[in-house]
């Protein structure tokens, strides 16, 4: 996966539009640090449903967080509604996304 900085895509938007073309995925980096990734969407392609599939790649990021933080505290299991709770909290942090 290729790093564009935020200068780069401030003065130079070809470039940048370019390498999206070709790679797909691009992470904007801000000072040195991962601020953005830029996903590629193919003409034709149905752009709610690849944000469903953005949200519910999150949502698995969420829970695998959920599991590790779990283990690291000696709980062995989450219950659904100890996952759920944890979700809509989440949500409420982001804006309800």
């Amino acid at each position: 996966m290729r790093y564009i900085t935020v200068r780069d895509f401030r003065t130079s938007p070809r470039m940048v539009w370019d390498s999206l073309k070709k790679e797909n995925k691009l992470v904007i980096t801000n000072n040195g640090k991962p601020t953005a990734v830029m996903v590629g969407i193919e003409e034709g392609t149905d752009v709610e449903e690849t944000l469903a599939s953005i949200r519910q790649a999150e949502a698995m990021r969420l829970v695998n967080s959920l599991r590790l933080d779990a283990a690291r505290q000696g709980i062995s299991r989450l219950t659904l509604g100890e996952i759920n709770e944890e979700i809509a909290e989440a949500r409420r942090e982001n804006g309800g996304h």
